[in-house]
């Protein structure tokens, strides 16, 4: 759910606003499935975008949020704490998530779950680190905060130069990585990339250009020979983290996982049979530490999408069975 409207309003407005996700909130649980209430900053206005959390813990800002946060924990503790968790924020930055970094992001993240605990000690809370919301910013997060009925977050989307294969420029092309690295070569990997460019009309020059970036993409990529070690090893902090602070595996929360697929022009994505690879990697090294999972998402532009991407809107069988579903 974007704040951005609700940040926008207050009074009456507000609550109008509030009455809606509420009543949207009762259609998903009365047909006896739970929610993940996940307030999803968006850019469209900046105002009202998570750019408004990021001057500190102290900003005006960030207490604006920390007061409509507690507006929409009250909502839900009616709708039902049984039936509903609440995520407050969704991939929030301050970066660096190291020593060198502020203490603004623990300070508001532990805030704001005292904010919500003062609504209900019962509504079941999602906390998430910095960093946009990845293992790094979990890691770096001291959950002082914690109770039995708090999950912790992380998105995972590692390796970026896999899951988001999309170019930077206009006309650009950045495809074809697979699933893991040593399925394949660099060299097969240029030779596709080069043939889906000569399909699509470029010229000789685009395409020196275009591959004067996408060959170091490449060759990085195969260098750290990503596979199932790596996401292993990615895993192994988040739980790592979890034991140290005595929170259970179970109490994580996968909370966003995928991968691009493929466009029709071949500009992005990676083919189907790596995403679909991928996807069954990241789902089995959750389930395999009880880790809960979201994926990301019921539909989406990009082929990040739990129905074809194309035509009627029914479900993508193949990404079903990579997501262990019936």
């Amino acid at each position: 759910v974007d704040p951005g409207p609700l940040l926008a309003s207050e009074g009456a407005k507000r609550q109008q606003a509030l009455d809606i996700l509420a009543a949207a909130v009762e259609r998903v649980t009365s047909a006896g499935l739970k929610v993940v209430f996940d307030l999803h900053g968006v850019t469209q206005v900046p105002a009202y975008s998570m750019e408004t959390i990021y001057d500190g813990a102290d900003s005006e800002g960030v207490a604006s949020y920390r007061e409509m946060v507690v507006a929409v924990a009250t909502m839900l503790a009616r709708v039902g704490t049984d039936k509903v968790a609440f995520e407050p924020y969704n991939e929030p930055a301050y970066y660096p998530c190291d020593s060198s970094g502020s203490d603004d992001w623990q300070r508001i993240m532990a805030d704001t779950v005292r904010d919500i605990r003062a609504v209900s000690s019962e509504l079941t809370i999602v906390a998430t680190g910095a960093c946009g919301g990845s293992i790094a910013g979990l890691v770096n997060l001291t959950p002082g905060f914690d109770d039995p009925n708090l999950y912790y977050s992380f998105h995972m989307y590692e390796p970026h130069s896999f899951t988001h294969q999309r170019p930077d420029g206009t006309g650009a092309f950045a495809s074809g990585l697979p699933w893991p690295a040593d399925s394949s070569t660099p060299e097969k990997v240029t030779e596709t990339l080069k043939a889906q460019m000569d399909a699509a009309g470029l010229s000789p020059v685009e395409q020196m250009m275009n591959m004067v970036a996408a060959r170091e993409a490449i060759a990085r990529y195969f260098e750290h020979n990503w596979g199932p070690s790596q996401l292993e090893a990615s895993f192994r902090q988040a739980v790592d983290w979890a034991e140290a602070h005595g929170i259970p595996s179970r109490r994580l929360f996968m909370g966003e996982f995928g991968a691009i697929l493929m466009s029709a022009d071949g500009r992005m994505g990676a083919f189907d049979a790596d995403r679909l690879r991928y996807l069954t990697a990241v789902r089995q090294q959750a389930e395999r530490f009880a880790i809960p999972w979201s994926v990301w998402e019921f539909s989406n532009p990009y082929g990040m999408t739990v129905i074809r991407p194309e035509g009627p809107a029914v479900p993508d069988q193949e990404m079903l069975r990579a997501l262990g579903l019936p």
